[in-house]
């Protein structure tokens, strides 16, 4: 199976076969500098984790209802016990 139809490049890869070598340095300081984009940008980078998290979330709901039913109950109870036990103590 060849096939002549383009690679797909990377934001922050180089494409092969650049002569010139102008256009080369251009080439390889655009993807340094979506490299550089994609390591800093801390907001899209915990934000694609939070999506992350959340598909493995519902797929795990999806294969074991009854556990994520019981992680629901102990999360609420957990929080809950923890504002009872912060106004118990403000309170006094």
């Amino acid at each position: 199976m060849n096939s002549d139809a383009p690679v797909p490049v990377p934001r922050t890869g180089v494409p092969l076969g650049i002569d010139d070598p102008v256009e080369k340095a251009r080439a390889e300081l655009k993807a340094a500098l979506a490299a550089i984009e994609d390591k800093a940008n801390v907001p899209r980078r915990f934000s694609r984790a939070v999506d992350e998290k959340v598909a493995q979330a519902r797929a795990f709901s999806r294969r074991n209802p009854a556990a994520t039913a019981v992680a629901v109950v102990t999360v609420a109870v957990a929080v809950g016990g923890a504002v009872w036990g912060f106004v118990r103590l403000y309170t006094r």
